[in-house]
């Protein structure tokens, strides 16, 4: 009997006759010899039949296959040093699965639109698997990390009552008799468990009715949302610094070939995996972007669009936390700064290379009298929020957090133009097909 293998298992099988279910991707073919581009979701490489060694049946399947057929695939691995896979098969016998006929994503330039159009056969394609490969990867790191951090994952419902962020940008549905929301955020849900449990995170998707077209935002994303008691700014600042260089290692360490794949220069990411990452203030940064000479609007009180978070990260080649931002530009539930009333006590981190804001954090209010009267300044209805308040009530304590979005992470890991590459199905302004 011979063993089945996955392409990716290639380099333990070197000399061996082995089995592989792939599909076809492309093929070149001569008189006297056919090459087989093959995938079978682990990896990418490439079977070679040649004419003289095989029955005149192989020969024929092999010229007739067309793009995404799927086959089996009989022959003898060989180590290949022209390959940046590095293997590659002498095929002796082919097996025809299913047919494919007319594939639409022929081997040429296609548009956006007709790409996304198509998005459940355009994640077979070589750069999205790399992608998708790559968010496997710090989706099972993050887990690795709060694992061994003492976390435990506390998951947060996806309908609410309430709005974490204020209400213009909530998704309305009714539950039976009530009015509900997808989820902004778990966070609010997250402190009630750093109240019961000391460390907690939640991973689930998260919701935003934002208009907006840019490459940074989705309507659907997903959010790691860390939370943890007995903890001040400055401590949660130290997590988010080590989490972010534990997930570039991580990809470093075990997606080589996926990032050889993006032509991802692993230098680069290298130096995001060095503590500690730059800190400056709001203040500090705006008399940074101000005497750059290329932000001469810049003004106090604004919050930072995408050239401005280019341009400060741009500056420190690698990630940078600009922290107490204006209150005014922040959520109610951010803690005030103690000597200050324009400003709260929080974080963002910007990715350099263009990709901004990854990470919102902050230390949260403690106080239940000030967390009711800035729920009422942003016009929220308290009643909806006892539950919250009674967390400062019964043995409130000093408690930080943030949300990485996963996405933007990934976007940025990768290298990628736009946030749309970096989820399988993604949901934009105009688009929920397929």
């Amino acid at each position: 009997m011979l063993k089945t293998i996955s392409i990716i298992d290639s380099k333990n099988h070197v000399d061996e006759e082995v089995k592989i279910g792939a599909w076809l991707t492309n093929k070149r073919s001569s008189g006297k010899i056919a090459f087989l581009q093959l995938r079978d979701g682990t990896a990418f490489f490439q079977g070679v039949v040649v004419k003289s060694n095989v029955s005149e049946e192989v020969f024929a399947l092999a010229k007739e296959a067309k793009q995404e057929e799927s086959i089996y695939v009989i022959g003898t691995i060989h180590e290949d040093t022209r390959s940046p896979f590095g293997y590659e098969i002498e095929v002796s016998g082919i097996e025809k699965v299913g047919e494919s006929d007319n594939y639409p994503i022929t081997p040429k330039e296609h548009g956006v639109d007709f790409l996304m159009d198509h998005r459940h056969l355009w994640l077979r394609s070589k750069r999205q698997f790399a992608v998708m490969k790559i968010r496997n990867e710090i989706i099972r790191a993050t887990y690795e990390f709060f694992n061994k951090e003492g976390f435990i994952k506390i998951d947060a419902p996806i309908l609410t009552g309430s709005a974490p962020e204020g209400t213009t940008e909530l998704f309305h549905t009714k539950y039976f008799d009530k009015d509900a929301y997808l989820s902004q955020s778990g966070q609010l849900y997250e402190e009630a468990g750093a109240m019961a449990y000391g460390k907690v995170f939640s991973f689930g998707p998260t919701f935003r009715a934002e208009k907006s077209k840019t490459r940074r935002h989705l309507i659907e994303f997903w959010m790691i949302e860390p939370e943890m008691a007995f903890m001040h700014q400055e401590e949660s600042l130290e997590v988010q610094e080590k989490y972010i260089s534990f997930l570039v290692q991580s990809v470093i360490d075990n997606c080589a070939y996926e990032l050889n794949i993006l032509e991802r220069d692993i230098n680069v990411l290298k130096r995001y995996t060095e503590l500690p990452f730059p800190r400056i203030s709001y203040d500090e940064a705006v008399e940074l972007l101000q005497k750059s000479g290329e932000f001469p609007d810049v003004k106090w009180g604004e919050d930072f669009g995408s050239p401005e978070e280019t341009y400060l990260a741009e500056h420190f080649s690698k990630p940078v936390f600009v922290m107490n931002y204006p209150k005014a530009i922040k959520p109610f539930y951010m803690k005030p700064h103690p000597t200050r009333d324009d400003v709260v006590i929080c974080a963002d981190l910007l990715a350099p290379e263009g990709y901004g804001e990854i990470i919102g954090g902050s230390e949260r209010a403690t106080d239940p009298a000030f967390l009711e009267a800035q729920i009422e300044a942003a016009g929220l209805n308290k009643d909806d929020y006892q539950w919250y308040i009674d967390l400062r009530r019964y043995g409130s304590v000093p408690h930080s957090g943030f949300g990485l979005g996963l996405e933007r992470a990934i976007t940025w890991i990768t290298g990628e133009e736009h946030i749309r590459e970096a989820i399988p199905f993604p949901r934009l302004l105009n688009r929920i097909y397929p």
